[in-house]
């Protein structure tokens, strides 16, 4: 049987990489009963992170579904990833989420992606709790964390929460709604005892009260009338005008505790299931002129967000039901494929362990494996309703290798678990250059590469090479020639004879059209159907330039004259005589080398505007203008060379802290100034010429 929608609550658990999260979603396992043992990241023995790369990394890379009870409630409790590179599983996390709990590293405070991943769950209307961890560490400081956390967040951000002690002396809590202190002793699940608020933090604590005071009695007018009118505010007022503003995003709790020692994390399942709101509570899903409603008596409608691609298992797909119910053996509709799809055996998470369901009710979030059709982003449904999320806009990938099977023969291996682990990460690029001829996978970052790399090992099997990508340069002419080409052999049999002349001359580059080929030929003089010949044989020596041997473009050729055999004359002939024309005619047409030149746009925070404006002209880049972004961040545009971005990313995230990003795009071809040419030119001819023994 289900749980009822207002007995659900679903969390996605975020925040920058190294705050803890993953420490704090296993206390939570671990004081809620889930596991019997309190993992560590650094011994690799956590519920959620169980892939090989986690714990060589010491980092999770893809989220972790787990579902508990807690205090009669359902909690569906999603780890995400806290490293930039690995942003999708994040953002798909909050999209079937109704609150986000934010880790807050108290040494660090409020770092970059941390600012990111609270942008979006603002734009989907969240609610927000913050954790405050790892306050025995050195240097840690609530308060002065909590200060940036108002800086950054605004002055809704409230503590209900503050720490007895400080650094490695730090032992409990004390509640500001209740007023009663806690201490932790140990890290079991019965660590905690109450305690008397210790004499000498009496002031602070009274003085963090007023402050949650005045947040809590602006939820309502009539609370903050009462209020500045003096009159007493009861507790049971104080707890409901603080679960609605939570509920509304017009507050923000802020806890605090340490996830290692098993420190707070049972007051932070009471948060969860008491100040966070149900599916119930948070209302419909608008999609499209549909409004999907929490309650069981309605036609289902699940959205798949989560798809992992096992090499046994076949897809996983997470998904969130929105609306009816999902049953084991049942028929469901992807509104995608509009094709059907059978319901196996569902399942859920718990601490590392996997649970066959029956049923999956409004609200709850859950799995099923083997669909055929199904992957992130579908919807399942009763009908074929055209449905659509609204786009979760993410970043482009932006560092590229080319990437090569190390055992031959594995090319269609690579490519197909490749495509696999594209559906499971759609902020992986993967395609073909056609002029270089090279498989191309692209990431958000060196990182994110490398574990690309690793899944690739560890899942299917497959090993590759990563090497930077070849720039796709081309060559044009800047003057117009003239050539003749002959192509006559003698065999003692039926001979061959082609023979044409033609002229060459610049034309305006045009990607969809880079060639035209005109006939001019008159009286017969090559009949008209060796012309095709000559044209393909043209075509074929403009695929490798006389400049550096890269494809010719921008060039209009004009067939005027030849002569021909009656008997000797063929096909092959005049192809190989128009080739021989061409190639030619380049030599004489003044040939010169072409680059990509590519429109970036560039977001950083407007203290490393100059730093980064001067590091793009130094990348012979041509800064096109900037404009304001909000929340400190400047947008940057400029024309760059491709060859001059091919280490981008790295460099931009230490010139702006991590804080910037950058997207590009293919803008048009110009002319590599000369004293760069001979050095491309060099390389082309090294990878051409044959390796000595």
């Amino acid at each position: 049987m289900h749980k009822a929608a207002d007995r659900i609550r679903n969390v996605a658990l975020v925040g920058h990489r190294g705050s803890g999260k993953t420490s704090l979603n296993e206390a939570l396992l671990f004081s809620a009963g889930v596991v019997n043992r309190l993992g560590t990241v650094l011994d690799g023995t956590t519920a959620s992170d169980s892939d090989p790369d986690e714990k060589s990394r010491r980092m999770s890379i893809s989220l972790a579904l787990n579902s508990f009870e807690w205090r009669e409630r359902k909690v569906n409790l999603i780890d995400c990833p806290g490293d930039a590179s690995f942003i999708a599983d994040a953002l798909g996390a909050l999209r079937v989420c109704e609150s986000a709990i934010f880790v807050v590293n108290a040494v660090m405070g409020v770092e970059v992606h941390t600012t990111r991943l609270w942008r979006r769950a603002q734009e989907l209307d969240l609610a927000r709790l913050v954790f405050v961890n790892m306050l025995d560490r050195e240097r840690a400081d609530f308060f002065r964390t909590l200060e940036s956390l108002k800086a950054a967040f605004g002055q809704h951000v409230v503590a209900t929460e503050i720490p007895i002690g400080s650094e490695h002396e730090v032992s409990g809590v004390i509640d500001l709604v209740d007023m009663k202190a806690y201490r932790y002793e140990g890290a079991g699940r019965d660590n905690c005892a109450e305690i008397p608020i210790p004499d000498e933090l009496a002031e602070q604590a009274h003085a963090y009260r007023e402050r949650l005071m005045d947040e809590v009695s602006e939820t309502s007018d009539a609370l903050m009338e009462r209020y500045l009118e003096g009159d007493e505010i009861s507790h049971d007022e104080i707890v409901a005008a603080l679960k609605e503003g939570t509920n509304h995003g017009s507050l923000h709790p802020v806890t605090c505790g340490v996830a290692t020692r098993n420190l707070g994390t049972n007051r932070l399942l009471d948060a969860i299931v008491e100040d966070l709101p149900s599916p119930v509570k948070h209302g419909g899903l608008e999609v499209g002129e549909m409004t999907l409603e929490a309650l069981e008596d309605r036609e289902l409608f699940a959205y798949v967000f989560k798809t992992r691609a096992d090499p046994f298992a076949g897809r996983i797909n997470m998904f969130r039901v929105y609306q009816g119910v999902v049953g084991q053996d049942s028929q469901v509709l992807n509104t995608r494929s509009h094709a059907r799809e059978r319901i196996g055996q569902l399942v859920t998470f718990a601490g590392g362990q996997t649970a066959h369901v029956t049923e999956f009710g409004p609200g709850d979030i859950g799995a099923v494996a083997k669909l055929k059709e199904t992957r992130a982003g579908d919807w399942l449904a009763a009908r074929d309703e055209p449905l659509s999320m609204p786009s979760i806009k993410l970043p482009a990938p932006v560092m590229a290798f080319a990437i090569e099977p190390k055992a031959k023969g594995d090319e269609d291996k690579v490519f197909s678990a490749l495509r696999r682990l594209q559906e499971e990460d759609p902020t992986i690029d993967l395609h073909r250059d056609p002029q270089t001829g090279e498989q191309i996978v692209a990431g958000l970052s060196q990182v994110h590469v490398e574990v690309i790399v690793g899944r690739l090992h560890e899942r299917f099997g497959a090993d590759v090479n990563l090497k930077p990508p070849r720039v796709p340069y081309q060559e044009t002419i800047r003057k117009p020639a003239k050539a003749h080409g002959r192509h006559k052999k003698q065999t003692g049999g039926r001979g061959q004879f082609g023979d044409c002349h033609i002229a060459i001359e610049p034309m305006e580059y045009d990607p969809a059209n880079p060639f035209e080929f005109v006939d001019e030929i008159k009286g017969g003089v090559i009949p008209s159907g060796f012309i095709p010949a000559v044209e393909k044989g043209i075509q074929e020596a403009m695929q490798e330039g006389t400049v550096a041997g890269y494809p010719v473009k921008g060039v209009r050729v004009r067939l005027y004259d030849g002569s021909y055999h009656t008997v000797d004359s063929s096909e092959m002939a005049f192809k190989v005589a128009g080739s021989l024309a061409m190639k030619q005619a380049l030599e004489q047409a003044g040939p010169v080398l072409l680059e990509p030149i590519m429109l970036v746009s560039v977001s950083v925070p407007e203290e490393a505007v100059g730093d980064v404006i001067g590091d793009l002209n130094a990348r012979r880049g041509r800064p096109l203008g900037m404009e304001p972004a909000g929340a400190g961040m400047t947008d940057i545009r400029a024309e760059v060379p491709m060859a001059e971005m091919l280490s981008y990313a790295p460099d931009l995230r230490s010139i702006t802290g991590g804080q910037g990003e950058f997207t590009m795009e293919f803008e048009r071809y110009e002319e590599v100034p000369a004293h760069l040419a001979s050095k491309v030119i060099d390389e082309a001819r090294a990878r051409k010429e044959p390796v000595k023994a």
